[in-house]
């Protein structure tokens, strides 16, 4: 398989997967409760080259005249958003800035606020407990939070190579998000989605709704939709990036498990579930 990967081309390919994959109640909770909201000001974090904005826009979400803040810590991210997003410029006031999330926070705490939070498939990358009640400060009072795709601790790959390998490898996979490292902070957690039943009310934050957001990838007739063995052949590839070198497994059994995996995907034979959570709410008018 290719050897350099292209992360802007795995976000484009996870598009029609996170599509499926969005929970319809609790995007229609945020719907009913934006309905006729005028000049709203959006917030995304962590936005990746900006499917969600175009998510929005297809859905009718968002009302002309919403000013819309992108923000991502990579520049090759905000590049690829500027170039797909040019067509929205001119129904949305729409800005979009290369900056880490930590030095965000920083600056703009007290300084400027929102009326709706938006964070898709990011929050599991973060320290939740620290991250999340900065984020959520950064809402006016009643301000709305739309939260998508976090991870919710299984992850499924199918056909089983072998069991106990399976097993061990997920396990091994989960624990290097569980304790990950980034600028000497935790930073991440395979189990996101369950624990902000607890973070978010700790942080002020209220529940309007929530419910399952499952990846779920299966060859139909005539191979994956779209883009999706790219999209599958990452995922494999993420996971081999994660345990190479893991003292924990055989060097060989786990290097002939990822080709496998990799075959499997060429043969139109993986079914990849990943299970996630999608959270609406507001903070707390108090």
């Amino acid at each position: 398989m290719e050897r350099d990967y292209s992360f802007a081309r795995y976000l484009a390919a996870k598009k029609s997967v996170d599509d499926r994959a969005l929970n319809l109640h609790v995007s229609e909770t945020l719907s009913n409760v934006l309905t006729g909201t005028e000049n709203l000001s959006v917030l995304e974090v962590g936005a990746g080259i900006g499917t969600m904005v175009e998510r929005l826009y297809e859905r009718q979400t968002l009302l002309s005249g919403t000013s819309y803040l992108a923000i991502d810590a990579q520049a090759n991210m905000i590049e690829t958003a500027q170039e797909r997003l040019r067509p929205l410029t001119e129904e949305y006031a729409l800005e979009l800035e290369v900056i880490d999330l930590l030095n965000f926070l920083a600056r703009e705490q007290g300084r400027r606020n929102w009326d709706l939070l938006i964070a898709h498939a990011f929050l599991d990358l973060v320290n939740l407990k620290t991250t999340l009640p900065q984020l959520i400060a950064l809402l006016k009072p009643g301000g709305l939070f739309y939260f998508t795709i976090n991870l919710d601790g299984e992850t499924i790959l199918y056909p089983v190579i072998d069991r106990e390998l399976d097993e061990q490898i997920i396990a091994l996979y989960h624990r290097t998000m569980d304790t990950r490292m980034v600028d000497g902070r935790r930073s991440g957690d395979s189990q996101t989605g369950r624990k902000m039943f607890a973070h978010l009310p700790a942080a002020g934050a209220e529940i309007l709704d929530a419910g399952s957001s499952d990846w779920v990838v299966y060859p139909r007739a005539g191979g994956y939709e779209a883009d999706e063995a790219y999209f599958l052949h990452y995922i494999v590839h993420t996971i081999a990036r994660a345990l190479e070198g893991n003292p924990d497994l055989d060097r060989n059994y786990f290097a002939a498990w990822i080709a496998q995996r990799h075959a499997q995907i060429e043969a139109g034979t993986l079914v990849y579930i990943a299970h996630q959570l999608d959270f609406c709410g507001r903070l707390s008018r108090s």
